[in-house]
């Protein structure tokens, strides 16, 4: 905060005059400086050395250069910044501000012996962060003191409060840059006995004075008081509201106080002095009082960041005098009121950040003074009115995140002063226009994330000021102007998430001052030019997500600026280039998605600066390098789907900042451990890993980061390592298609936030709960897989009770399960393979609204219960191929949301609820091969099923069945057991994999998947930090 409010007191507006300038007139014969007097100044001087550095004022020179006592100039009178007074010859005045002076002021300085001084301006030098000597208060005749920007430090003096005559004391801007520290401090002198004593005041200026308290009611009492600076002085609770109404108050600025707030007086019944209000970073959480239309005087009024509610009062039009006006980061509603087209002197507008809408105001082309107009983030939704086209003095327009609409106004050409033009993040459509190509003053130009179309104007090559130039995410098309090379200034060149074509330009090579080239997310050919080794400024280059082929090309590694290489996404084949071994401040290596082969280069493991490293879903083989352990900043590891064997350096998951690791997909094989408290997502699915899990010591585990665990397709075994209970924030685990063998793990009941748990296929045995009453809790649960194990047992009456995300639901059914990577950014989506509406089917993304138990393909026995009916969000069910006896339960018919009910290859009797055929949802049924009785019951859904549904069940009758319901008194058809015979031969195996056409879709929940695949896997990554889009590719699985 410091150094801006430093500079923004030194381009305090011209209206604040000094207040003690003294004007001499030279009278016929003035008395000449006293001997003692022009000694004591040359003492002074030479305490300091003389530093063009000591300043922070652009203008300052050193006045006392020229002080002597020989020659002409040998009165002190007549030297620079002294004046004396022109009866006595005494000194009366010492203005050394902005004088290079360097050192410091002790006790004992000869600066103390003019004690006849009333004005002393030490401003703009550097004291060397020395105290502000206590013997100034011994000048007791001292009406103007200003030390401001002069690096003191320590407390203020007690004594300063005795200058009892002083009618202007500035402080302000004693600040180390070097630091970010202020130095000054009140101990022992409070605020309140300073303004106590100090009743003449008429200038205050304490900014940046580490005060840290209230604001005294004291204040209020100065009636003198023109000019009060209180900013950023660690001020809290309540500001005196009857400052506001000082009679004599002209500026008012207590702005970045945070933990100051404050209410409005009622501004109707006074006519106030005051020009300048800063109120910013003030709590006032209130809306603007509608008389502050009669602060006529106002010239500045800055009340950003203060919370402000309700609108902008439409009385704001009467503020004609304001040429500055900043309502930035506020909650303001509303339109924009149409009289602030009355403040025609404005030169400064800024409402950024509100939640203003309607159209922008047409009578803001009135502002024809304006240099600055700033209304971006907010929800205007008109079109950019053609009028602000008049506003010639503009040097910035930012429209910026509105939902502005219509096509770039040709007219805004006429802009031709504009430095910075931003109209991002809207809805505008239309090509750009080539008009713009006369702002030639132009030094950033963003018009990314809208709807523009057509292609790049060539004529942007002629704004050759521009730094800055980004048109990412529109809709632009064609090739990428070579000439854009002329742009000789430009340091960031963002083109991305368009859809433009051809190569990249080899000109770009020229763009020597480039520290970010991103062409990421196009459909850009060819070769990466080897030229673009060139730009060795850069710190970003991000050319993923395009059709780039060839190899990596040699030279890159000279662009050692590089902190983020992205060229993910592409056809690129060949090696790693070992030379990347350079790239040493590298922070995000993406190379996935691309046709990389050979080893990783061991050299990679220098890149100690890595944060981020994805390699995966490429061709590369051989061990992964043990020197991996070196990487220690490593977020995120991808290296999934590549053909790497042998044994994995278990150490890297030991790695304290590592929070993904993703070695899926591979031939890797040894120990694997979850014991990494940092660790959010351990992927290693689909390898050769056969050991068992370590047990975690507890007060290592304890505290465990962990969201995911995807340990299936491997050959793991024994026993769930019981150190799992610490995982207390896991959400997912998927233990499937694996060798364990141990009973069920209710023990993880008591993980408040596991939502998927997936245990399908190993040898899990026994009873699913230890007691038919057990009670466990598994609130979160959604997902539950435990197909294809050696469960035994009945399934308790209470064992759903407290499945209360199984109950209902709370989700958008536009968001997924995933889980944020890392604090800083990025999101895994949770993907998973299930057998649903009779396919094995992968689930490249899942909604967090997907509920689905599959209990299927166990020993499972006893009634089903009728409390599984309390699970009223369920979608998919799956208990076939157990041991169920007993009727079908009703209480089915609760589940409202049910697309798919697999009740087949049991042994369950009775008749088929007609209830069921509420489940109006219902898309997949299957209750074939049990010992179901009587009539098929039909209406709505279940006019859809075909006889794949019901067969086996040799007592059961109707439509879509070929054997008719008889009365009692009737006999059955001799085709009846025929039927019977040719049904007894089937197999249940065989009958398991048939495809069953089912249904019309009326049920059908869209995008619960996001691509139905069978017996393929892929992977949905979204990284924010790389900015990449999900290209549609799928990876079938190597033989292993």
């Amino acid at each position: 905060m410091g150094p801006s409010f430093c500079c923004s007191m030194l381009m305090r507006f011209l209206y604040i005059l000094p207040l003690f300038y003294l004007i001499h007139s030279s009278p016929s014969k003035q008395p000449l400086c006293h001997d003692y007097e022009s000694s004591a100044l040359l003492q002074f001087k030479e305490s300091f050395i003389i530093s063009n550095s000591a300043s922070s004022d652009p203008v300052a020179f050193p006045r006392v250069r020229s002080w002597r006592l020989e020659g002409e100039n040998g009165d002190c009178c007549s030297w620079d910044g002294v004046d004396c007074d022109e009866d006595t010859g005494h000194v009366i005045g010492l203005d050394l501000s902005s004088s290079c002076l360097y050192g410091s002021i002790n006790s004992n300085s000869t600066l103390f012996r003019l004690v006849h001084l009333q004005s002393l301006n030490l401003a703009y030098n550097h004291f060397n962060y020395s105290q502000i000597p206590s013997q100034l208060g011994n000048l007791s005749r001292l009406t103007y003191l200003n030390l401001s920007s002069s690096m003191f430090s320590g407390p203020v003096p007690f004594e300063i409060s005795k200058l009892s005559k002083l009618s202007s004391l500035d402080l302000y801007c004693n600040y180390d840059l070097s630091s970010g520290k202020y130095f000054l401090q009140f101990k022992e002198l409070s605020l309140a006995s300073l303004v106590g004593n100090l009743t003449r005041l008429e200038k205050l200026d304490l900014s940046g004075v580490n005060i840290l308290s209230t604001v005294p009611k004291i204040f209020t009492n100065m009636s003198t008081l023109r000019f009060l600076y209180l900013q950023d002085c660690g001020m809290y609770g309540e500001f005196p509201v009857g400052i506001f109404k000082l009679p004599n108050i002209r500026v008012l600025d207590i702005k970045f106080n945070k933990d100051l707030s404050g209410s409005w007086p009622d501004f109707q019944s006074w006519s106030s002095p005051l020009e300048e209000m800063s109120l910013a970073g003030i709590n006032f959480s209130s809306e603007l009082p509608a008389t502050m239309g009669n602060l006529g005087s106002l010239i500045v009024l800055d009340m950003s960041s203060c919370n402000l509610l309700g609108s902008i009062p439409s009385s704001f039009g009467n503020l004609t005098n304001l040429i500055y006006l900043k309502l930035s980061n506020n909650i303001l509603v509303g339109n924009i009121p149409t009289s602030i087209g009355n403040l025609i002197q404005l030169t400064f507008l800024d409402l950024y950040d509100n939640q203003l809408i309607g159209p922008i105001p047409v009578g803001l082309a009135n502002m024809t003074k304006l240099t600055i107009l700033s209304i971006g983030s907010n929800q205007l939704n008109s079109s950019i009115p053609f009028g602000l086209a008049n506003l010639a003095q503009l040097t910035i327009l930012s429209l910026t995140s509105n939902r502005l609409t219509g096509s770039i106004p040709i007219r805004l050409a006429n802009l031709t002063k504009l430095a910075i033009l931003s109209l991002n993040s809207n809805r505008l459509t239309g090509p750009i226009p080539f008009t713009l190509e006369s702002m030639t003053q132009l030094t950033i130009l963003s018009l990314d994330s809208n709807q523009l179309h057509g292609s790049i104007p060539f004529g942007l090559a002629n704004m050759t000021r521009l730094t800055i130039l980004s048109l990412r995410s529109n809709r632009l098309i064609g090739p990428i102007p070579f000439m854009l090379a002329n742009l000789s200034q430009l340091t960031i060149l963002n083109l991305g998430s368009n859809r433009l074509t051809g190569h990249i330009p080899f000109s770009l090579a020229n763009l020597t001052q480039l520290t970010i080239l991103n062409l990421g997310s196009n459909q850009l050919v060819g070769p990466i030019p080897s030229k673009l080794a060139n730009l060795t400024k850069l710190t970003i280059l991000s050319l993923g997500s395009n059709q780039l082929t060839g190899q990596i090309p040699f030279g890159l590694e000279s662009m050692i600026q590089l902190t983020i290489l992205s060229l993910c996404y592409n056809e690129l084949n060949g090696s790693i280039p070992y030379e990347f071994a350079n790239l040493t401040q590298l922070n995000i290596l993406s190379l996935g998605f691309n046709q990389l082969s050979g080893p990783i280069p061991f050299g990679l493991v220098n890149l100690t600066q890595l944060t981020i490293l994805m390699l995966g879903y490429n061709q590369l083989t051989g061990p992964i390098p043990f020197g991996l352990v070196n990487l220690t900043q490593l977020n995120i590891l991808v290296l999934e789907s590549n053909e790497f064997q042998g044994q994995f350096p278990i150490s890297i998951i030991s790695l304290k900042n590592l929070h993904l690791l993703d070695i899926s997909d591979n031939y890797l094989s040894g120990i694997v451990s979850i014991c990494n408290t940092s660790l959010r997502i351990l992927d290693v699915s689909n390898n050769r890993f056969s050991s068992s899990l370590p047990q975690c010591l507890h007060d290592v585990f304890q505290g465990s980061e962990v969201r995911v665990i995807r340990l299936s397709e491997n050959i793991f075994q024994g026993l769930l390592p019981r150190s799992l209970i610490n995982c207390t924030k896991l959400e997912a685990i998927d233990l499937s298609n694996n060798q364990f063998n141990d009973t069920f793990p209710s023990w993880l009941g008591n993980l408040p936030h596991l939502k998927v748990l997936m245990l399908r296929s190993n040898k899990f045995h026994g009873q699913m709960f230890e007691s038919p009453e057990a009670n466990y809790e598994f609130p979160n649960l959604r997902i539950l897989d435990l197909s294809y194990n050696s469960f035994t047992g009945k399934l308790p009456i209470n064992s759903f009770k407290n499945w209360n995300a199984l109950k209902s639901e709370n989700e958008d059914h536009l968001t997924y399960i995933h889980t944020a990577i890392s604090a800083s950014g990025g999101t895994y989506y949770w993907s998973m393979q299930i057998t649903n509406k009779g396919l094995d089917r992968v689930y490249d993304k899942v909604q967090e609204f997907f509920r689905a138990i599959d209990m299927s393909s166990n020993k499972f026995v006893g009634e089903i219960p009728e409390s599984i009916g309390d699970l009223e969000v369920l979608n998919m069910l799956n208990l076939s191929n157990n041991i169920f006896t007993g009727h079908i339960p009703s209480s089915l018919a609760n589940l409202t949301k049910l697309e798919s009910l697999d009740l087949s290859q049991n042994r369950l009797s009775g008749e088929i609820p007609q209830q069921l055929t509420e489940l109006t949802f219902l898309e997949w049924f299957n209750v074939s091969h049990n010992n179901l009785t009587g009539s098929i019951p039909h209406g709505k859904q279940f006019d859809t099923f075909e006889n794949n549904s019901f067969e086996g069940n040799l007592h059961l009758c109707g439509n879509p069945l070929s054997k008719k319901c008889w009365n009692s008194d009737s006999s059955p058809p001799l085709s009846i057991v025929s039927e019977k015979s040719h049904d007894s031969t089937g197999s249940l195996f065989e009958f398991g994999w048939k495809i069953v056409l089912i249904g019309y879709g009326f049920g059908l929940i869209v995008g619960v998947i996001i691509g139905n695949i069978v017996a393929t896997r892929k992977r949905d990554w979204l990284l924010k930090t790389l900015g990449m889009r999900q290209r549609v590719q799928e990876k079938v699985r190597r033989g292993t």
